[in-house]
């Protein structure tokens, strides 16, 4: 049964998307991040993906204030990423509600402080961010591409620990056409035990559809939601389906 796992990415306190990384393509589709995610709910949702868009450019945590109202007015698992650099960042996101943190940039600049953070609060609390362009990392808010090619990165990461990945392919991301599932397959098969959280591309329920028929464990997906690709009621039937 895959986990299925909506997104909020957030700049100025805002529901908003981004296209492939591209901070001036900004979209709003909500003022109230909190209206959505308890929509999310209400449609048999149970975790959320948070998304500090500002943290991931300014490289510290901003949006901890939004992070805080909807761990304390919804059940919502949360996962939360963006900006943290500093153990001070996840202090803030773990007291303000988050329940896990996801971390990217920070395991290829200061490895030795992601470590840290790993054997503190453990593998089931710290998920590593692989954002992926053209099967290379990308750091800082998806800014730079670095040298690091994706899967020996996470072979990598698997060995020093690191049990829960979310992979996005940055030349998906918002695009609609469809998920890599070519890839994440080849994940699977590389790294098995790794619970990976494919990201990027959804645009449908055939999508999430294909992605579970390919064995992947869990999906983020945000912007079909927003656009009605994907329905709240086609949300229920998906997850009444996965019940049965």
């Amino acid at each position: 049964m895959m986990e299925l796992i909506p997104a909020i990415d957030l700049m100025d306190g805002q529901c908003v998307r981004l296209t492939q990384g591209d901070y001036g393509s900004k979209k709003v589709y909500s003022r109230d991040p909190l209206e959505v995610a308890k929509a999310m709910e209400d449609h048999g949702l149970r975790r959320l993906h948070v998304v500090d868009l500002d943290g991931a450019r300014e490289g510290r945590i901003v949006n901890y204030r939004v992070l805080e109202r909807l761990a304390a007015r919804t059940a919502l698992v949360i996962d939360f990423g963006g900006g943290l650099k500093r153990d001070g960042d996840l202090e803030i996101a773990f007291e303000c509600g988050a329940q896990m943190i996801t971390g990217g940039s920070i395991a290829v600049s200061d490895p030795e402080t992601f470590v840290s953070w790993l054997n503190r609060f453990g593998s089931r609390k710290v998920i590593l961010g692989a954002d992926a362009k053209e099967r290379r990392i990308a750091v800082n808010g998806w800014q730079d591409t670095t040298d690091c090619e994706l899967l020996p990165f996470l072979e990598a990461w698997h060995g020093r620990g690191i049990t829960q990945t979310v992979c996005t392919d940055i030349g998906r991301d918002g695009m609609l056409q469809g998920p890599a599932t070519a890839l994440y397959r080849e994940i699977r098969e590389a790294l098995p035990e790794m619970y990976l959280i494919a990201s990027g591309g959804v645009s449908s329920v055939e999508d999430l559809e294909q992605l579970e028929a390919a064995g992947i464990p869990a999906v983020i997906f945000g912007k079909a939601l927003y656009e009605g690709r994907i329905t709240w009621n086609d949300l229920l039937r998906f997850t009444d389906r996965l019940k049965d």
